[in-house]
């Protein structure tokens, strides 16, 4: 009697279900670990005091938006300059509420009056003048910043007048902007 034999044929191997796989894991994978590089905080400690004079190398420059004023410094350098407000007292508001404010130590509530955005273009026009390659800078303001303040500072960090001749003229400054929550100032006195 004739023995019947079954020819099997050498099993394939299916790859295209893990190419699929890997075509979505690959690119997962790299985005995921962009964002975690992003993620590590780099921490350098402020210098004690700076000015526009001190500053050399790599400027980072921050402008920070306080209820009484805003603050103009270097991320490594430390703070360049603070910008008072210029208050209007509120109608019916003794001295003591300006000078509250002025001193940071105004109840929550109190207007903060108006932010001096003209020394602030001026100031970050001199910047500009040292640091002419330095496109970005960052804004980072205090979580009750009103939306228009917020906006007019970076316009101002944004974008300067210069006079050429008879004419002003719009000149970028800090064109590349980021925002951010601006760090929690100590308390100063007691508690």
């Amino acid at each position: 009697m004739r023995i019947r034999r079954l020819h099997k044929k050498p099993a394939a191997l299916e790859i295209t279900a893990f190419l699929n796989l890997i075509v979505v894991l690959v690119p997962f994978l790299l985005s995921t670990a962009v964002f975690s590089r992003l993620a590590v905080l780099q921490l350098t400690l402020p210098a004690q005091s700076s000015s526009l004079e001190n500053l050399k190398g790599d400027l980072q420059l921050e402008v920070v938006i306080r209820p009484d004023a805003l603050e103009v410094g270097d991320r490594i350098g430390g703070l360049i300059q603070r910008i008072a407000n210029l208050h209007a007292a509120a109608p019916g508001a003794g001295a003591g509420t300006a000078a509250a404010v002025m001193a940071g130590t105004a109840p929550a509530g109190t207007p903060a009056g108006n932010y001096d955005v003209k020394a602030l273009s001026l100031l970050l026009e001199q910047i500009k003048a040292r640091f002419p390659d330095k496109n970005d800078a960052t804004v980072l303001a205090e979580p009750d910043t009103s939306y228009d303040v917020l906006v007019q500072v970076m316009d101002a960090v944004r974008v300067g007048h210069q006079v050429q001749g008879a004419n002003v003229v719009r000149a970028e400054l800090f064109p590349e902007i980021s925002i951010g929550d601006a760090p929690i100032r100590a308390r100063q006195g007691g508690s």
